[in-house]
């Protein structure tokens, strides 16, 4: 089992920066690819970026690429999701979720997750 604690949403103005990070316990957490996701009301989940157990290869969404930035600390067992030039389709809700031997887009592949944590922003 991984259990998985998202922090750092918020309300922000648009043009402006978040910083999520999601505190991973339980197995080897460096073992796993971890992944944000998003869902904003009335939409589906969409994957948002993923990062492969050594940090070596990052996946993103279109939308997201040059604004956002995720990274790992294996030592302190966080991922991390910096979110730069935020604007309102940006707003949802926010889950890093863990996956064991994948490294894709596909959010059933994603064995655990968090509970989310909410990102507004506001035009």
């Amino acid at each position: 089992q991984v259990q998985l604690v998202e922090s750092g949403g918020g309300l922000v103005q648009a043009g402006g920066s978040l910083r999520l990070s999601c505190a991973a316990s339980g197995r080897t957490f460096s073992a796993y690819t971890m992944g944000w996701f998003r869902q904003a009301p009335g939409k589906e989940r969409e994957f948002v970026a993923a990062i492969v157990w050594s940090g070596g290869s990052t996946h993103y969404l279109d939308s997201v690429k040059g604004r956002f930035t995720i990274s790992r600390d294996n030592a302190k067992n966080t991922v991390y999701l910096q979110m730069n030039s935020l604007n309102s389709e940006d707003t949802a809700v926010y889950s890093c979720a863990a996956a064991l031997g994948y490294s894709g887009r596909n959010y059933r592949a994603y064995a655990y997750w968090g509970q989310g944590t909410q990102v507004t922003v506001s035009s």
